[in-house]
């Protein structure tokens, strides 16, 4: 990424996709929401990138093997519009998970819908953070 802006490119972005390896090296990409920490910048080596999934899924599960992904911004469908961007991203939990929870209902409205009804079930959720690789 040149000229230091790292995750600039998702400024004002409702979705990115994340790409996760597999152990063959075989990338699977993912569109997803997000929310970035408001105490971090997108252009500076310190923002973190918070996004939800199931627990358990293959994209958890890739990052807990392999820390690596690249991120991009694009539509609700995968479709990219923009450039690939190396990154890191893991698994939290306790209090850093509550704040990326906290901040994406803070983003999109449907999430408090979604979280209505996943009430209703024994759903387990994980939080990734994402950042500069």
């Amino acid at each position: 990424m040149s000229g230091g802006s790292y995750f600039a490119p998702l400024d004002k972005q409702s979705y990115l996709s994340l790409e996760t390896f597999r152990k063959s090296g075989e990338g699977v990409a993912t569109p997803v929401w997000f929310a970035v920490d408001p105490t971090t910048n997108l252009r500076s080596r310190e923002a973190k990138i918070y996004i939800y999934t199931v627990a358990n899924t293959g994209k958890v599960k890739r990052v807990r093997n392999n820390s690596h992904v690249r991120i991009a911004p694009c539509n609700r469908t995968g479709g990219l519009q923009g450039e690939w961007i190396e990154a890191k991203a893991r698994v939290v939990e306790g209090a850093e998970a509550e704040r990326g929870l906290k901040l994406l209902t803070q983003k999109y409205f449907l999430k408090r819908i979604f979280d209505l009804f996943a009430g209703f079930r024994s759903t387990k959720r994980d939080v990734l953070v994402i950042t500069t690789a």
